[in-house]
């Protein structure tokens, strides 16, 4: 695993009225880099890969209520953008962060960025939920839906927004392929760097994995160029 160690954080989230505890990996060597991920006890992936590059600080948040603070929920992008993320800056002594998700983990984190931008140097999203009714109807039985194509519609319409290096990834046989297609473009409209990605495989923790190991330290040099 390296030279570094595990630790658990508590995180109070006065935004949400709730209280959670991240996994914070750290290197040996002093850091200021900061990958923080959603769906963290699943993301192994991202474990394996802080420890192997032994650079940077990992944040793996746990999903306590996750079909409601990742379906584009206002106070959960205050308590990431406002709240857990500043606090873990300050306690690993570390600048801006790249933020990392997967589906609704993936909507959640873009949300969050464009919501509350300072502090984030880059994004790593893995095969977002991105729904639009013309692609994803079948997803409509979702108890957020509404408000999920009401936000994604917001961010594809606007004409610019807090550009940060992006790097979207998604399997070539998934259904959220087309609304992914669709968000890399709208967001390179806005000024967004961003690398779409498309692999073999579908919504899958294999295929998150696969191109995780693939791309992730590329998005990181982009990030923390300076």
């Amino acid at each position: 695993m390296g030279a570094g160690r595990w630790r658990r954080i508590r995180l109070p989230l006065p935004a949400l009225r709730a209280t959670i505890t991240a996994r914070v990996w750290s290197p040996g060597p002093d850091t200021d880099r900061l990958v923080i991920a959603h769906d963290g006890p699943d993301y192994a992936g991202l474990a394996e890969h802080a420890a192997l590059a032994n650079d940077y600080h990992l944040a793996l948040l746990p999903a306590e209520h996750r079909d409601e603070w990742y379906s584009a929920c206002p106070a959960y992008a205050k308590a990431l953008g406002l709240e857990i993320l500043p606090r873990l800056r300050a306690r690993l002594g570390a600048r801006r962060a790249v933020g990392a998700g997967v589906s609704l983990g993936a909507l959640a984190m873009l949300h969050a960025q464009r919501s509350h931008p300072a502090g984030f140097a880059g994004l790593f999203l893995q095969s977002g939920s991105f729904f639009q009714p013309r692609h994803d109807r079948q997803e409509s039985g979702f108890a957020r839906w509404p408000r999920i194509i009401r936000y994604v519609r917001r961010v594809r319409t606007a004409p610019r927004g807090p550009a940060v290096p992006i790097t979207m990834t998604c399997g070539a046989t998934e259904e959220n392929l087309p609304n992914n297609r669709d968000m890399a473009r709208a967001l390179r409209e806005q000024g967004y760097p961003v690398a779409f990605e498309v692999g073999p495989g579908g919504h899958d923790w294999d295929t998150w994995r696969t191109a995780l190991n693939a791309h992730l330290t590329t998005l990181l040099n982009r990030a923390w160029r300076d």
